[in-house]
């Protein structure tokens, strides 16, 4: 399908693969989008200022680069920057279509409905989108799908005007006549408002002033703030909506200075912010921000989650909202049409920028029109620069292309090109998949994992999605006779753990490798902490602290794709605590820090003891309450009068013998090891390079550990 992208700061129209359907999505084969006039302007001239100019702007963006500089050396700032350079990026978040396919737990769209589809993550501008339900609304008979593709642009319209609370008879002034001003005053005068409209071009104003606007002040209409208290007899306008886009603070400042005492001052467009503390203080006004369609906008259990606000409580949504302007749309009440000055076929779509970007007159709104015919949407596109496929390589396809796949093991593949293949790259975005097939040099791109399991030329699968898909896929590319490597945690739930066990021994070892991405026991670190304990004559103690620094409260990791940090990480530390051992976990323990978490889960905060049949033990101190600032991990391991201690992955020492340690520039966890232990497995048979029991205990530990975090009367 075509897509419109950003890439390298300039606009392109590629062939991607189309989405799937998902539970509660519905796929939207689209007809017009609508591209925004400043948002997209705003990302593109953004995209095309150089990395350093943007470091030097953004001092936050400085200090993670330096932060990168101390942790991976020069190498790394390269890869940043190169992967910045690589970046592609999808555009669009307003669109209009012919409904394709509902996926499950949808309800109230059936195939074949006309729908609007709104969210800058979903109603790109390609020819197929996956919206989840929350942003779709039915577009009612006799309103045009052109019309309906700004439907955004007048949910945005519409919650600024709520913001405002007008009220029958009051005047609203509108700064800024745009496509949100436009609809904003013709929604203002729905409501039975005076509107004035202002704007330093006179043809926008007289477009107004044709769509209702009882008053329109251009650039020879004097000074406005004077004319807004001539128009209110000296009193001032009940509110004002600043929907202009400008980086200066005078339009706010006039909204201000514009307004009656106790009036109403809302923030819709983007504009400086350097506000005067006089112009609102003297006379008490109320300065308002209005975000985006409104309540559940950037709420992804509201967005992603199809998880709807209560109607009594809160009355209008950012879907009511889009719902209520169609409505507006197909009653007369607003008028999109004379907005809509430019349509363009989306293969023009960089023609369509450039006269939003350089045409004087610029256009209000611009359309991007899709070819009407049904076209079948092709969910893998092959990648005509990759190289030829040579016999004796190892032929991997990758499921999940994101920032950790293509920092990570996708560049470690690249490099292994005398023994590897990347055949295919899988993700759930098609403008993904298909940039990281060009960057990679893969066959073909697809977002539908089952293209690669039919695929007799694959013969690994590299899993490195979200963590709720890890089992199901693991478990799917066993049976379907391909080798696995799956980032951890290898399952969230024993029942995924069972599932995979029965794939994995369907064959009494004789099948597919399984491999789980626990990477620290193929670090150059462990082979050394290995050969100094060599044959150890009793049991060890070992102590492993990580300070994993809080996440925001919403990440994905806490919610159902995530399983919480216990699974999704310290999984990794208990395998690494097995390995030291050799042996079989035999108790587990847990302490849970109690009382405020400082804004995280309470669960973030243990210590986990644990009880080998060999004798030995082990904790693990995992914690968010630490500093950023200090050092992440750090392990320190007692046996046979020698202790050993391990700081983040980098430097090695040890006490109580005449053997030296190991320092390293930048911390090396294993990652490119792991790998290449993976294909040498693949190419070689033999020995898998982690056992199953031991990939399976590790699990199992954190399994055990997480009954007890949630169990005040099983921890101890």
């Amino acid at each position: 399908m075509k897509q419109v992208l950003l890439k390298s700061g300039g606009i392109v129209v590629e062939e991607v693969p189309a989405p799937r359907c998902l539970p509660g999505t519905v796929l939207v084969r689209v007809d017009h989008s609508c591209v925004s006039p400043g948002t997209e302007l705003a990302g593109i001239r953004g995209g095309a200022v150089p990395l350093w100019r943007r470091a030097v702007a953004h001092p936050g963006k400085l200090r993670r680069a330096l932060q990168v500089a101390a942790g991976e050396g020069v190498s790394g700032i390269r890869r940043v920057a190169r992967a910045r350079r690589m970046a592609v990026q999808p555009v669009g978040y307003s669109a209009a279509g012919e409904v394709l396919e509902v996926g499950d737990g949808v309800d109230g769209v059936c195939v074949g409905d006309r729908v609007a589809c709104a969210g800058n993550q979903f109603a790109h501008h390609a020819a197929v989108i996956r919206v989840p339900r929350t942003l779709v609304a039915r577009v009612p008979d006799g309103v045009s799908l052109a019309a309906a593709s700004t439907v955004a642009l007048g949910a945005i319209a519409l919650q600024g005007v709520r913001r405002a609370r007008p009220t029958l008879g009051e005047t609203i002034v509108v700064v800024g006549l745009g496509a949100l001003g436009q609809l904003a005053a013709q929604l203002l005068r729905a409501a039975g408002c005076a509107v004035v409209g202002v704007d330093p071009d006179d043809g926008r104003v007289k477009l107004a002033l044709a769509l209702g606007v009882e008053t329109g002040i251009g650039p020879g209409g004097g000074d406005p703030v004077d004319r807004v208290l001539r128009l209110t007899g000296g009193v001032g306008a009940d509110g004002v909506l600043v929907t202009a886009s400008s980086s200066s603070s005078e339009p706010l400042s006039a909204a201000f200075r514009m307004c009656r005492r106790k009036g109403r001052v809302v923030l819709v467009g983007d504009v400086g912010l350097a506000l005067e503390r006089s112009d609102v203080y003297v006379k008490e006004l109320d300065f308002l921000v209005s975000t985006s369609y409104g309540p559940g906008r950037y709420d992804p259990v509201h967005e992603e989650g199809g998880i709807d606000y209560p109607l009594p409580y809160v009355r209008w949504t950012e879907g009511r909202n889009m719902d209520a302007y169609l409505r507006l749309l197909a009653s007369g009440g607003v008028r999109a049409d004379p907005l809509l000055e430019a349509v363009f076929p989306v293969d023009e779509a960089r023609a369509a920028y450039d006269a939003l970007e350089r045409r004087a007159p610029r256009p209000l709104t611009v359309l991007l029109r899709y070819p009407a015919e049904p076209v079948p949407a092709r969910r893998a596109v092959p990648n005509p620069g990759a190289p030829r496929g040579r016999p004796g390589r190892v032929r991997f396809a990758v499921v999940g292309a994101g920032s950790f796949a293509r920092a990570v093991h996708l560049p470690a593949l690249q490099g292994m090109a005398d023994r590897v293949e990347i055949r295919a790259v899988v993700n759930g975005s098609g403008h993904s998949a298909h940039a990281a097939a060009r960057e990679f040099g893969a066959a073909y791109a697809t977002t539908d994992a089952r293209e690669v399991l039919a695929d007799p030329e694959v013969d690994a699968v590299l899993v490195c999605t979200r963590h709720h898909l890890h089992a199901s896929l693991a478990a799917e590319a066993l049976d379907a006779g391909k080798h696995v490597l799956v980032e951890k945690p290898l399952a969230l739930t024993p029942d995924e753990l069972e599932r995979v066990r029965a794939a994995a021994g369907a064959r009494g070892g004789e099948g597919p490798v399984l491999l789980t991405g626990f990477n620290r026991r193929f670090s150059p670190f462990s082979r050394r902490i290995a050969e100094i304990l060599g044959r150890r004559s009793g049991p060890l103690m070992a102590a492993y602290r990580v300070n994993a620094g809080a996440l925001p409260p919403g990440s994905w990791v806490y919610g159902p794709e995530g399983g919480g940090r216990n699974v999704g990480e310290a999984c990794h530390f208990y395998d690494w605590l097995g390995w030291l051992t050799g042996a079989r976990v035999v108790r587990v323990s847990v302490q849970r820090a109690r009382g405020p978490a400082g804004g995280h889960p309470a669960a973030d905060d243990f210590a986990a003891s644990l009880a080998f049949d060999d004798g030995s033990a082990a904790t693990l101190l995992y914690t968010a309450l630490g500093s950023p600032l200090h050092p992440k991990e750090r392990v320190e391991v007692f046996a046979d009068g020698k202790v050993i201690t391990l700081d983040d992955w980098s430097a090695l020492a040890v006490s109580g013998a005449r053997v030296s340690g190991l320092r390293t520039r930048v911390p090396d966890k294993g990652h490119r090891d792991e790998v290449e232990a993976f294909v040498r497995a693949v190419r070689g048979g033999g020995a898998w390079p982690i056992p199953l029991w031991q990939q399976l205990q590790a699990m199992e530990i954190a399994f055990e550990v997480e009954r007890q975090l949630h169990d005040p009367a099983a921890a101890s």
